[in-house]
């Protein structure tokens, strides 16, 4: 699958988080709230994802500690970025061209921040054909650059509630699912509308006050999709990664779009922690498992990802973006045959701003973008892995819109990319990913999802979404 014609100059920045000097809200390794192989490993609630489904893969986990709206430290302000070769003067990453055209093809929303609530961007107009969806997954148009007024600060459509008893709460849990039938929607009041952190605390207070585990209670109560929906929503983010990425590769078989989604897409926090929750929770070393499971180019990216030693300084060298590009050209469309360890070495250790200037360069260099020689040059698992990068350094809220497209087109729906996205990027920039899903596709998410879930399934995930 190809991305060609996306525009050489002119992207917003988009820096990777959390921003340097973080803290980790994760608990300690060996201190989850879980006892070892809970959700059972050997086959628990979360059935194994159809093997049909979207091309790549996506989604990261939730995590509390995310800069608030209003921008990263150190991100330039829209237009304050130097140019790229080529750009006139003091128009920058953020700034659209003068006459107000916008990036080729793809319309930019108005500048604003996001902290009150998600605006109201409008249909977009003049997309060639009018067609939005054969224009980005299936590469017959420019892969959309993150609009500058999203790059001012994620917003996810779950908040901590405010004035939260936990004691309260797990006393309304506990009468749901008390005697004949359940309260399904006392549990979505609740379960919707908490952060992770403060459902982990009405967790530990369901069972300091009742005596009982809340999931094993929750378990015998729920069944089928709203059961792993609310599994997932109960799990600490590290936790539901590394058990995710043991559910991908036990048993026969290996769900290698679930790796790719989870290991090419995190912060190198949250690689080291899910490693190390990997190893205290399932007793098995994360990368012992990749190299037994998967094989070649594809088993090597995913060992480079495994170390969580991504550059992660936000300036660009645009000089070193230059000659990357170079790099890559002579490692692929320029030689016959392929160096691929030139790709993973670029790939595996710039950071997402330095690797989209890096994909500028090249398609100046190429008069190819970068995400279409990726295409001719592999194929199978490794294109799908080193696409997810570009993707991610491109527009992350893009990326996650196509994914969860795809997650839901045509028959059936594969359910389980379906919870993993809505949940882990809930707290994150739902609210971004929600516009670029109605940008690309001329739909909202909530009407596919309406059309595609039924019950309280879909109750849960609308109340998580937002209309």
């Amino acid at each position: 699958m190809s991305y060609p014609g996306y525009p050489p100059t002119g992207y917003p920045p988009f820096p990777g988080y959390p921003p340097a000097g973080q803290e980790s809200t994760f608990p300690p390794p060996g201190q989850y709230p879980y006892p070892t192989g809970f959700p059972p490993v050997g086959g628990g609630a979360y059935p194994p994802a159809p093997s049909s489904g979207y091309p790549g893969a996506g989604g990261y986990p939730a995590t509390a500690g995310y800069p608030t709206p209003g921008g990263y430290p150190g991100a330039p302000p829209p237009g304050g970025a130097p140019s790229y070769p080529g750009v006139p003067p003091g128009q920058g990453f953020g700034a659209p061209p003068p006459g107000g055209a916008g990036f080729s093809s793809y319309p930019q929303p108005p500048s604003q921040s996001y902290g009150g609530g998600l605006p109201q961007v409008p249909l977009p107009g003049g997309f060639p054909g009018g067609q939005m969806p054969s224009q980005y997954p299936g590469g017959q148009g420019p892969y959309p650059s993150q609009p500058a007024a999203m790059t001012q600060g994620a917003q996810g459509t779950i908040r901590p509630a405010a004035n939260f008893d936990a004691m309260r709460d797990a006393e309304i849990l506990r009468k749901a699912m008390k005697g004949f039938g359940t309260d399904e929607q006392a549990i979505v009041n609740i379960v919707a509308n908490r952060s992770n952190d403060q459902r982990q605390k009405i967790k530990a207070a369901f069972k300091t006050m009742y005596g009982k585990d809340l999931i094993k209670d929750l378990k015998s109560e729920l069944s089928g999709n709203m059961e792993e929906l609310i599994l997932a929503l109960f799990m600490p983010p590290t936790y539901y990664d590394a058990w995710s990425l043991r559910n991908a590769m036990k048993g026969a078989g290996t769900q290698e779009r679930v790796l790719i989604e989870i290991l090419c897409t995190r912060t190198n926090q949250e690689i080291r922690e899910i490693v190390r929750c990997y190893q205290s929770e399932f007793g098995q070393d994360l990368e012992k498992d990749i190299r037994s499971d998967t094989s070649g180019h594809f088993e090597r990216l995913l060992v480079s990802m495994c170390q969580g030693n991504r550059d992660e300084n936000q300036n660009v060298n645009h000089q070193l973006a230059q000659e990357d590009a170079q790099r890559l050209y002579q490692a692929g469309e320029g030689r016959l045959g392929t160096d691929e360890s030139c790709f993973n070495m670029i790939l595996a250790t710039r950071s997402f701003p330095q690797l989209k200037a890096t994909m500028e360069a090249y398609s100046r260099v190429a008069n190819r973008d970068l995400l279409s020689s990726v295409a001719r040059e592999f194929s199978g698992n490794v294109e799908s892995g080193l696409k997810t990068i570009l993707q991610c350094a491109l527009n992350r809220p893009a990326f996650f819109a196509e994914r969860l497209y795809y997650s839901m087109k045509g028959a059936g729906t594969d359910d389980s990319t379906l919870v993993r996205i809505v949940v882990t990027r809930s707290e994150i920039d739902l609210v971004q990913i929600k516009q670029m899903f109605k940008q690309m596709y001329q739909k909202t998410l909530s009407t596919m999802i309406v059309s595609d879930t039924s019950g309280d399934y879909r109750r849960l995930l609308l109340a998580i979404v937002g209309q």
